[in-house]
C-alpha cells in the first residue's frame, strides 16, 4: 500500500496525500506554479531553493522525465533540485523514466492527491506561508519550519569557481551566477558569445569582459551585497559596458542604481503572465518565477520602466534612458515557458556589438542620396520614401542634408531636410558636399539604384571612410551581395535556398556558354541596373548576342538566367532591425506570370492563389535571407514559384526601397520608408510604434481586410517605332492602386484610374488576338476582355496567358455580368443586378455605356437611378489590423461591399483633388503643389481632404491630410465623397489636368468649386473659347481656325499645329507639314478630344518660347515668374530647356509679358496659379496657350527665385489677404531646368522633340550663371562630359551655318571631330577639320551594306565617341515617321542603346558648348 504524508503550513492547515518520490520529510516557504508544461524545468531551477513547490496543473508526471544528457556547450539539459505536488504514468517517446524514480534518484520527496486548487486559493488570499511536508512515522516537532528568507540562498547555490563556455566565441559575457538557469548560458553562447560563469560575490574589472550578465535566484536580493557592491563599481562610469539582469538580477540591478525592492504577497510564478512594454504597448506572455519585485516609484531620474505586469500592475523590467543598461524580472530564455521575448538576448548582444565596436552614438547629421530626375523605373516612390526618411530623422532630432537635383520634389521642399543642394548625384560632387558639411551618417537606400551605385563607389574609393561617414541601415557590403549575382547565389547556397539557375557572364563569349549551358528560353539582365534595364527573352543564340551587345553598354556584367516564364511571381517586403527582429509586411502577387518585370505587372495584395503553406514556406524563407544577408531597414524578396508544385527559386533581393516598397507602405498602411530610417539609426523595431492604430507596436504583420490591385500606366503612343511588347524590361512610367472589397472591385476602379478615358474592363478598345495574348503588350487586358466577349473560355485562357486560373475566373465574372446588363431595359433592370454591378466594379458611365443599347441610360440618369434604390458606396478605413484596434489616422477609400460607414462626418473640411497616376507630362511636380496646398491649407487652420490613388506620392502619405481618400479621380467617386463629406469646397488647380477635365461636370451640379470659376477654366481649355477670347481682348496669337478641311492651312502656308482641348503634355498635337499629314493627325485629334474642339494654328518655326506661372486673385496679378526656353518653340515645354530668371529678354518684352499676363487673367478672372505659354519673334510676342492651373514649372520656379507660389495660391483660393509679390526676380542665381529622358528604356523610340512631350523627369540646379545651372543639371541626368571624340550629323544646311562658330570652338578646345558625309564636306570648306565618316560614302537612297553598318556600330560600341550631336533635317515640332529608317534614327538610337551622351538640338548644342568654353565652372558646390 502506498505511503502517505501531510503537507501542514504555519497557520495548522492540513493537507494529506499519497507520498511519491524519495521518502524524506523536508520544510521550506510554500509557493505555487501555473505553468501547464514544464514541470522537469522547474523542478530543477535554482530560484526554487528552500521551496515547496505546488503545481495548479492536476496531470503532472505526463510526459515522465528526458534523458539527462551533456548538450551543446557541455551544459547537462536538465540538473536537479526541488520540492513538486502530483504525478501521472509517462507517455512520451523522450521520456526515460517516471517522474517517481526520478524524485527518488534526487533525494526529492512529492505529494499526490491533495486539493491543489484549494492549497492554491489560500496562498492567493494570505500569501505564501511557511509549511513542512511530513512523512508518515516521522514525528512533526522533529522538523522545524524554515524560513528560507533569512538565508542567504544565492550563496548556497552558485557556483564556487569560474567557468568557461564556448570559450571560441568573439564576444566576452561575463555571467554573474547568483542561482543561473542552463538555458541562459546556452542562450548566450549559441548567439556566437563566449561566456565565462563566476561566482556571485566575484570581483568585476570592465577590462574582463565586453557585456556583463546577471543571472536569476532564489531569495531575498538584499542578502546579496556583495553582488550590489561589485556592479555598482562597473556600471557608475560615463561609458559602462552593456549589462542585462534577468529575475533577481533585474532586482540586484535595481539595488544598485537606489531603487527598492518589497516581498510580494505570493509572487508571480507560471508560463502566461502577460507584460506590456512601455512604448509600443506590446504585450508579451512571458514565463516567471519570483517572490520580490522592484516598486518603479523609486527609480532614479533617467531611468524608466521597460516592461509593466498587465495583471497585477508591478515592474517588469527597467532600462536606462542613454546607457546599455537593462533588465527584466521574466524569463525570456523559456525553459520552460513561451519564447516570445528570447530576442532580449539578441538586444543585448547586439548592444554588446555595436558598443564594442563604438556604434552605440547616434548620428548628428545625416547625409540623404536622392533619385535625381524621374525615369523610367525609378520614379515618385523614391520622394516619398525619402520624405519619410527626413521626417523620421527630424523625429529624433537629428540634422539631414540632402541631394536631389529633381526640384520638383517634395523632399526638396523648404521646411523639410535642413539643407538641400541642387547638384549631380556622382561621386564627385557628393564628395564635395561630405567635405562642406562632415556629415557622420549617411543614408543610402532611399534614393534608388543612383544614390545605392554612387554609395558603392564612395565607398569604394574609401570617402566614407576618409571622412568618417557610417553607412546607416544596410550596410554596403550586404548591398554588394545583392547587387553582385555571383556572390548573391553563393551566399543563398550558404542556407540551402535555391537561385532560378543563372549564370553571369563579362563578355558575349561567355553569355552564349552559359546559355547553351542552361539551354535556350533565356533571360538576360544587366547587373546593377534598375528596372530590369537592358534584359530581355532570347530563344537563339542570334537574339542572345544582340541583346547582350547592348546590355554591355550599360553594365560590364550580365546574367543569363533560366528561363521560369509562366510560373508565378511572388514579393514580400520584409522590415528588419539591427536586433535581429524581423517581419514580412506585405506579400504580393503578380497577375502576370514571371517573365514581365513586376513594375510591368497588374499586382494583387496580399497573394490570392496561395496556399497557407505556401504563404508560410515563403514568409518563412524571406526572413531567414534577409537575416542571413544582415539587412538592416527594408527590403523586398523576389520569388518564381510552379504553378503545378511547391518548388520556388529566389530570383532578387533588393536591398534598399524600391516601387514595391512604395505600393506595400501604401497598400498595408505600414510606413515602410519611415520605419527602415528609424532602424538605420539603431532604434530597435519593437520601441517604434504602428503610426495607424497609434497604440500597437510596428514590430507586427499587418492584416488587410480588402484587397489592392496595382496597374501600371504606359505612355508608349507618345513615341516613335517604340515596341509595345512587354517584358522583363520596365517601359511603364506611372503606376495606380485601387483598394476594394472584392478583386473585381478593386480591378475595374484601376484600370478606370490609368486612363480617365477607359471605363474599366473594356472588350471594345482591342480585338482579340491570340498572339497578344500570348506576347503580352501593354493593352494585353483588354484583349483578354476581348477574348472572354468572344466565348473562350477560362481553360483555353490560361493556356495562352499561364495568368492563374483564379484570376481568370474573376475576370469572367465581369463579362459574365455586363453580358446579363446588356438584356435588361430599363423598366425591367431589378436593384440587385445594379447592386451588383457596382460590387464588381462598374462605374456609372460603364453601365450607361453597356445598357445604352436597350435603355439609353445617360451616367447621371443610372447616378439618379442608383439613389433612388439606395445603393451607395460606403467608406472604410485602413487600419493594417483589420479593425481588431481602433485607428487614429484617416486613411480611407469607398466600397460598395458593406453597410456602415467607418467614421462620421461631421466636421467641415477643404477637399483637395490629387494628379492621379504619374505619366509623361504630370508628373510628381503636381504632387508638390497638391502637398504645398494642403501644407498651408492645415497652416491656415483649415481640416483637409486629399483625394488620390497614386502609391508613388508624397500626398497619399496618411499623415499629410486630415482625410485621405485614396480612390478614383471622376466625376462620379469624386461626387460620391462630396455628397458624404460635404466639404467647404474643392480646390481642382493643384492636380494638373486631371482635375480641370471634371470641372464642368461638378459645376453643373452644384458643387462648390474654390478659386477660378469652372467656366473661365472652360473658357481657357476649350481651345475654340480661348482663341476667340484672345481676339476680343485684342492680344496676339498665331492664325487659327476651328477643326476644317485643309484650306485654311494652305492659306496661312504650312507648316501647321494641330491642337486637340483639354489635354495634358501636347497628346495628339502635332506639326502638319502637308495636306495627308494634316489629315491623319486631324483623325487622331478627334479621337483624343471627342468631347470638345479641336483647332487648327499656324506653326512658327524659329521663335522663342517663354513660360510664365502667375498667381492671381479675382483676375488681379499677385505674382509673376517668367522662365525663357533654350530650344526654339516647338519642342514641348515639359521637353524644353528652361532658364529663370530669364537671361535674353529686355526689359521692353517683360514689361509686354506682364501686360498681357495681367489682361488674360482679368479676363478669365482667375483666382488661384495659372500659366501662359508666349512665342516671342521678330519683336512680336503671340499667346500660344494658357492653363487655369498650376504648371510643371511651378515648383522651379519657386524653388529658384524664392516665392513659394503654391502658397500664395492657396492663401488666394481661400480669400485670405494676399500681399502682391509683383514680378519675382530671384536672388542672384540662375536656374536651369533640365528634363530627363527615358529612352534607352524604350527599345527602338525614335529619340526626337516635338510638341508632344516625351521626358519622363527633369532635373535642375543652380549657378551664378546659366553656363554653371546647366552644367549641374546636365551632369544630373546622367550626361558625362565629352573627352576626346565627337561625332557630328548636322541635317539642314540653315543648322550648318548656324552651328560653325560653335563647331570652331570644339575645334579649339582640342576635341577630333568626326562627322557624316555632308557635315564633314560643309565644316572642312570652312576650314574645320572634320574627320570624314568612313562609313557611309555610298549614295544616300541605298542602305548601307551589313558589314559596314556593322561597323557604324562598332565605333558606337566601343566607346569611339564621347558624344553625338544629331541634328535632323526637320527637327521642329514634326513627329514624322518616315517609311524607312533613316541614318539619322540610327545613329541616335544607338547612341541611346550604347549609353553615349546624345544632343538633338541646336540651342542646347551652342549652350554646352559655350558651358565647355567657361570650363571654370566645372565642380563647384553651392
Amino acid at each position: 500500500m502506498a505511503k502517505m504524508a501531510t503537507l501542514i503550513l504555519e497557520d495548522g492547515a492540513r493537507f494529506r496525500g499519497q507520498l511519491f518520490g524519495a521518502d524524506v520529510s523536508v520544510s521550506g516557504e510554500v509557493v505555487f506554479q501555473t505553468g501547464m508544461v514544464g514541470y522537469p524545468e522547474a523542478l530543477t531551477d535554482p530560484s526554487y531553493r528552500c521551496q515547496l513547490l505546488t503545481l495548479t496543473y492536476p496531470l503532472v508526471g505526463n510526459y515522465g522525465v528526458p534523458k539527462n544528457e551533456e548538450g551543446e556547450f557541455g551544459l547537462s539539459k536538465v540538473s536537479n533540485y526541488f520540492m513538486s505536488f502530483g504525478y501521472g504514468h509517462p507517455s512520451h517517446w523522450s521520456s526515460v523514466k517516471s517522474l517517481d524514480l526520478w524524485l527518488k534518484e534526487q533525494g526529492i520527496p512529492g505529494l499526490q492527491g491533495i486539493d491543489t486548487r484549494c492549497l492554491t486559493k489560500k496562498i492567493r488570499e494570505k500569501g505564501t506561508m511557511l509549511g513542512k511536508l511530513v512523512v508518515d512515522g516521522s514525528p512533526e516537532d522533529s522538523i522545524p519550519f524554515d524560513n528560507p528568507d533569512q538565508r542567504n540562498l544565492v550563496q548556497e547555490v552558485s557556483m564556487k569557481e569560474p567557468r568557461v563556455y564556448n570559450p571560441n566565441g568573439n564576444l566576452r559575457i561575463m555571467a554573474v551566477d547568483c542561482g543561473i538557469k542552463h538555458n541562459q548560458i546556452r542562450c548566450l553562447a549559441q548567439r556566437g558569445a563566449c561566456v565565462t560563469v563566476v561566482p556571485w560575490d566575484h570581483p568585476l574589472d570592465s577590462t574582463d569582459f565586453d557585456g556583463l550578465f546577471i543571472s536569476n535566484g532564489p531569495g531575498d536580493p538584499q542578502l546579496c551585497q556583495a553582488t550590489i557592491n561589485n556592479v555598482r563599481k562597473v556600471i557608475s562610469v560615463d561609458r559602462p559596458k552593456p549589462l542585462f539582469g534577468i529575475c533577481l538580477g533585474h532586482q540586484l540591478l535595481s539595488l544598485v542604481i537606489g531603487a527598492k525592492t518589497y516581498k510580494m504577497k505570493y509572487g508571480n510564478r507560471g508560463h502566461n503572465q502577460p507584460c506590456i512594454h512601455n512604448g509600443t504597448g506590446r504585450c508579451f506572455i512571458t514565463s516567471q518565477n519570483h517572490g520580490f519585485a522592484v516598486d518603479p516609484k523609486t527609480l532614479p531620474q533617467d531611468w524608466d520602466v521597460l516592461f509593466t505586469n498587465a495583471n497585477d500592475q508591478t515592474s517588469e523590467g527597467i532600462v536606462h534612458n542613454a546607457k546599455p543598461l537593462f533588465s527584466v524580472q521574466f524569463h525570456p530564455e523559456h525553459m520552460a515557458g513561451p519564447t516570445d521575448l528570447v530576442s532580449l538576448f539578441d538586444i543585448f548582444l547586439d548592444t554588446v556589438r555595436d558598443h564594442k565596436e563604438g556604434n552605440v552614438v547616434r548620428p548628428k547629421k545625416v547625409l540623404i542620396l536622392g533619385s535625381g530626375g524621374l525615369s523610367i523605373g525609378q520614379a515618385g516612390e523614391f520622394d516619398y520614401s525619402g520624405s519619410q526618411a527626413i521626417k523620421a530623422l527630424k523625429e529624433e532630432n537629428i540634422q539631414t542634408v540632402l541631394i536631389n537635383p529633381n526640384i520638383a520634389t517634395v523632399q526638396t521642399s523648404k521646411g523639410l531636410a535642413d539643407k538641400v543642394y541642387f547638384l549631380p548625384i556622382t561621386p564627385e560632387y557628393v564628395t564635395q558636399v561630405i567635405k562642406n558639411e562632415r556629415p557622420d551618417g549617411v543614408l543610402l537606400t532611399f534614393g534608388g539604384q543612383t544614390a545605392l551605385n554612387c554609395g558603392v563607389e564612395l565607398t569604394k574609393l574609401g570617402v566614407l571612410e576618409k571622412y568618417k561617414v557610417k553607412v546607416l541601415g544596410t550596410p554596403v557590403a550586404s548591398i554588394e551581395m545583392t547587387e553582385d549575382r555571383k556572390i548573391f547565389v553563393e551566399k543563398m547556397e550558404e542556407i540551402n535556398e535555391h537561385v532560378a539557375p543563372s549564370e553571369a557572364a563579362l563578355s558575349v563569349e561567355q553569355a552564349v556558354a552559359a546559355a547553351e549551358r542552361l539551354g535556350y528560353p533565356v533571360l538576360v539582365r544587366s547587373a546593377f541596373a534598375l528596372g530590369g534595364l537592358g534584359s530581355g527573352f532570347a530563344n537563339n543564340k542570334e537574339e542572345l548576342t544582340a541583346l547582350v551587345t547592348s546590355a554591355f553598354a550599360h553594365t560590364s556584367q550580365v546574367l543569363v538566367d533560366k528561363s521560369l516564364k509562366g510560373w508565378k511571381e511572388i514579393e514580400y517586403e520584409v522590415v528588419r532591425d539591427a536586433y535581429d527582429n524581423c517581419v514580412t509586411v506585405c506579400n504580393m502577387e503578380n497577375i502576370d506570370p514571371l517573365g514581365i518585370h513586376t513594375g510591368e505587372s497588374i499586382v494583387v495584395a496580399p497573394s490570392q492563389t496561395l496556399n497557407d503553406h505556401e504563404y508560410n514556406m515563403l514568409r518563412n524563407t524571406a526572413i531567414k535571407v534577409i537575416r542571413h544577408l544582415g539587412i538592416v531597414g527594408e527590403c523586398n524578396i523576389q520569388y518564381a514559384l510552379s504553378p503545378e508544385s511547391e518548388q520556388y527559386y529566389i530570383i532578387e533581393v533588393n536591398a534598399r526601397l524600391s516601387r514595391s516598397s512604395a505600393l506595400a507602405s501604401k497598400a498595408t498602411g505600414y510606413p515602410l520608408a519611415y520605419v527602415a530610417a528609424k532602424l538605420g539609426l539603431g532604434i530597435p523595431l519593437p520601441q517604434l510604434k504602428n503610426s495607424v492604430t497609434n497604440s500597437t507596436t510596428a514590430n507586427f504583420e499587418p492584416s488587410l481586410d480588402y484587397c489592392v490591385v496595382k496597374v501600371p500606366r504606359w505612355d508608349l503612343s507618345k513615341f516613335l517605332r517604340v515596341s509595345t511588347k512587354i517584358g522583363s524590361s520596365m517601359k511603364s512610367v506611372g503606376e495606380v492602386m485601387a483598394i476594394g472589397r472584392s478583386f473585381e472591385e478593386a480591378f475595374q476602379k484601376a484600370l478606370r484610374m490609368v486612363d480617365e478615358n477607359c471605363v474599366g474592363f473594356d472588350h471594345t478598345i482591342k480585338p482579340v488576338s491570340e498572339k497578344e495574348l500570348q506576347t503580352p503588350t501593354d493593352k494585353r487586358i483588354f484583349v483578354l476582355a476581348a477574348a472572354f466577349k468572344a466565348g473562350y473560355t477560362v481553360d483555353q485562357l490560361y493556356e495562352l496567358t499561364k495568368i492563374d486560373r483564379w484570376f481568370l475566373h474573376k475576370m469572367k465574372n465581369i463579362a459574365d455580368h455586363e453580358r446579363l446588363l446588356e438584356s435588361y431595359n430599363q423598366s425591367t433592370m431589378p436593384p440587385e443586378v445594379m447592386r451588383k454591378a457596382k460590387q464588381l466594379g462598374f462605374s456609372d458611365k460603364q453601365i450607361s455605356i453597356i445598357t445604352s443599347v436597350s435603355i439609353h441610360l445617360t451616367e447621371l440618369a443610372v447616378r439618379k437611378l442608383r439613389h433612388d434604390w439606395a445603393i451607395l458606396p460606403v467608406v472604410k478605413q485602413i487600419d493594417t489590423v483589420a479593425a481588431e484596434w481602433p485607428a487614429y489616422t484617416n486613411y480611407l477609400y469607398m466600397t460598395y461591399h458593406g453597410t456602415e460607414n467607418d467614421l462620421a462626418f461631421k466636421d467641415q473640411h477643404v477637399m483637395v483633388i490629387g494628379s492621379g497616376v504619374y505619366r509623361i507630362g504630370s508628373s510628381v511636380e503636381f504632387d508638390w503643389c497638391a502637398v504645398g496646398c494642403i501644407t498651408e491649407l492645415r497652416k491656415m487652420g483649415y481640416k483637409t481632404i486629399m483625394v488620390n490613388y497614386n502609391p508613388e506620392t508624397v500626398s497619399t502619405d496618411y499623415d499629410m491630410c486630415d482625410r485621405l481618400y485614396f480612390d478614383e479621380i471622376s466625376f462620379e467617386v469624386v461626387m460620391d465623397i462630396y455628397e458624404r463629406e460635404n466639404p467647404e469646397g474643392v480646390i481642382l488647380s493643384m492636380g494638373g489636368q486631371l482635375p480641370n477635365n471634371i470641372a464642368m461636370s461638378l459645376h453643373r451640379q452644384q458643387c462648390r468649386i474654390l478659386g477660378t470659376s469652372p467656366e473661365f477654366i472652360d473658357c481657357a481649355e476649350n481651345r475654340f473659347k480661348f482663341s476667340r477670347m484672345l481676339d476680343t481682348i485684342g492680344i496676339s496669337q498665331p492664325q487659327w481656325k476651328e477643326l476644317s478641311d485643309t484650306e485654311f492651312c494652305e492659306t496661312v502656308g504650312y507648316p501647321c499645329l494641330v491642337r486637340p482641348s483639354y489635354v495634358l503634355s501636347g497628346a495628339a498635337m502635332n506639326v502638319a507639314y502637308s495636306d495627308s499629314d494634316l489629315v491623319k493627325y486631324l483623325s487622331n485629334a478627334v479621337a483624343v478630344s471627342k468631347e470638345h474642339p479641336v483647332v487648327i494654328s499656324k506653326f512658327i518655326q524659329e521663335a522663342k518660347e517663354i513660360d510664365v506661372d502667375a498667381v492671381a486673385c479675382e483676375g488681379v496679378v499677385m505674382a509673376t515668374a517668367v522662365s525663357e526656353h533654350v530650344e526654339n518653340a516647338g519642342v514641348h515645354s515639359g521637353d524644353a530647356t528652361l532658364v529663370t530668371p530669364p537671361q535674353d529678354l529686355n526689359q521692353k518684352t517683360i514689361d509686354r509679358i506682364k501686360m498681357i499676363v495681367h489682361a488674360i487673367g482679368q479676363e478669365l478672372q482667375v483666382t488661384g496659379p495659372f500659366n501662359l505659354q508666349l512665342i516671342a519673334k521678330d519683336d512680336q510676342l503671340k499667346v500660344i496657350e494658357c492653363n487655369v492651373r498650376v504648371s510643371r514649372s511651378f515648383p522651379f520656379v519657386s524653388k529658384t527665385l524664392g516665392v513659394d507660389l503654391v502658397a500664395l495660391a492657396t492663401q488666394a483660393i481661400m480669400r485670405e489677404d494676399v500681399e502682391p509679390v509683383g514680378l519675382m526676380r530671384g536672388k542672384g542665381v540662375v536656374g536651369v531646368k533640365v528634363p530627363q529622358f527615358s529612352f534607352s528604356r524604350l527599345a527602338g523610340a525614335d529619340v526626337v522633340l516635338g510638341v508632344e512631350m516625351t521626358s519622363t523627369g527633369e532635373v535642375a540646379c543652380f549657378g551664378e550663371n546659366r553656363y554653371e545651372a546647366y552644367l549641374k543639371a546636365m551632369l544630373s541626368t546622367g550626361f558625362k562630359i565629352p573627352k576626346k571624340n565627337i561625332l557630328l550629323s548636322i541635317g539642314s544646311y540653315k543648322n550648318k551655318n548656324e552651328l560653325l562658330p560653335t563647331v570652331q570652338t570644339l575645334e579649339t578646345l582640342g576635341y577630333d571631330l568626326y562627322a557624316s558625309l555632308g557635315t564633314a564636306d560643309y565644316y572642312t570648306e570652312h576650314g574645320v577639320t572634320a574627320v570624314d565618316w568612313p562609313f557611309e560614302e555610298e549614295d544616300d537612297s541605298e542602305c548601307p551594306t551589313k558589314e559596314k553598318q556593322r561597323s557604324i556600330m562598332n565605333y558606337l560600341e566601343e566607346n569611339h565617341f564621347d558624344l553625338v550631336v544629331n541634328l535632323s533635317m526637320r527637327n521642329s515640332g514634326g513627329r514624322r515617321l518616315s517609311s524607312f529608317v533613316t541614318k539619322g534614327y540610327r545613329t541616335r538610337r544607338m547612341a541611346i542603346d550604347y549609353s553615349v551622351p546624345l544632343i538633338i538640338d541646336i540651342k542646347c548644342t551652342k549652350l554646352f558648348v559655350q558651358v565647355r568654353h567657361n570650363s571654370s565652372t566645372f565642380h563647384t558646390v553651392d
